[in-house]
């Protein structure tokens, strides 16, 4: 069968930012098989196939794959698919903003689509998490050996390294200046030598409150055995434990905080993520994380059964 897809480019405002995510908004009838086939052919970061629920209004079952299998949950593909559906009819806007529902492996997942003229111009979802901190971590010496940094740039004043999970476990690094974290190279030598395997964190969260960019309040970046030297990942599905991580420090008083996070730079797909948060102290924590996308290609593709 014949099936339309589109790739729109999320947490940009222009083409050729952000990250690459390709969509199917109508994938009826295609089996988890035949979903894997077609993201490995597209080789993008994130491949969603979007079902509509029977008799449910603004509602989809969505599947999310990357080249090496499924994923229970991102949330590039929530803006992405929102985005995709509000610009091809699949999901009629209202005057202000338009409610949907997609239900990932892990739960449902709900967005709202803001519109101007008709058209989408910001989408933004919600998630509760319940973080865990862990304060046991990596020396600055460690630290600096394998992320190819001077260890006087790790900032341990304002903050420091924490081990942060809402669910999938990150090794959050602050440092003092933005040019670190575009110059860090993961050493995997030297992490397998370090206590860092021990924390069951895969991928270190570079970030940094010093940006060159007037629109964003901090700079980020992803690292990691499993990334390339040379790579720099979407981070949307980072920013729970962002969130949960400066909540975690005494500083940060409680009330409802809005930050802008920047990934990129302008050689390397920038994007942009705002993110809100609820700071209660409590156990749970509810963010808000929202961005704009744009369409960059639609087509259509063959897919046999399989």
């Amino acid at each position: 069968m014949n099936y339309t897809y589109y790739i729109a480019d999320v947490f940009a405002k222009k083409v050729f930012d952000g990250a690459q995510v390709a969509v199917f908004p109508a994938a009826e009838g295609l089996n988890r098989q035949q979903m894997l086939l077609v993201a490995r052919e597209l080789n993008l970061t994130e491949t969603v196939f979007l079902t509509k629920t029977e008799g449910a209004e603004n509602h989809f079952q969505m599947k999310i794959f990357s080249p090496l299998g499924e994923i229970d949950y991102a949330g590039h593909p929530i803006i992405a698919a929102a985005y995709v559906l509000a610009s091809c009819d699949r999901l009629k806007l209202n005057d202000a903003y338009t409610t949907v529902t997609f239900q990932q492996n892990n739960g449902d997942a709900q967005a709202n689509v803001s519109s101007t003229d008709g058209k989408p111009s910001f989408v933004q979802y919600t998630r509760t998490v319940s973080p865990v901190v862990d304060y046991f971590t990596p020396s600055e010496a460690e630290l600096a050996s394998f992320l190819g940094i001077d260890a006087a740039y790790i900032d341990n004043k304002k903050y420091s390294t924490r081990l942060v999970s809402c669910g999938v476990p990150y090794l959050v690094v602050p440092t003092f200046y933005y040019e670190t974290i575009r110059e860090a190279r993961f050493d995997l030598a030297a992490w397998s030598q370090s206590i860092a395997p021990q924390t069951a964190a895969q991928e270190i969260l570079l970030i940094s409150p010093k940006t060159p960019y007037q629109d964003s309040d901090f700079a980020a970046r992803l690292v990691g055995p499993n990334i390339g030297i040379h790579d720099d990942p979407p981070v949307g599905s980072a920013m729970a434990s962002l969130a949960a991580y400066l909540c975690s420090f005494n500083h940060m008083q409680k009330g409802t905080y809005t930050f802008a996070v920047q990934r990129g730079d302008e050689k390397m797909r920038r994007s942009v993520l705002n993110l809100e948060m609820d700071h209660k102290g409590e156990d749970t924590l509810t963010i808000r994380v929202g961005g704009e996308a744009v369409k960059v290609a639609e087509g259509t593709m063959f897919i046999p059964e399989v």
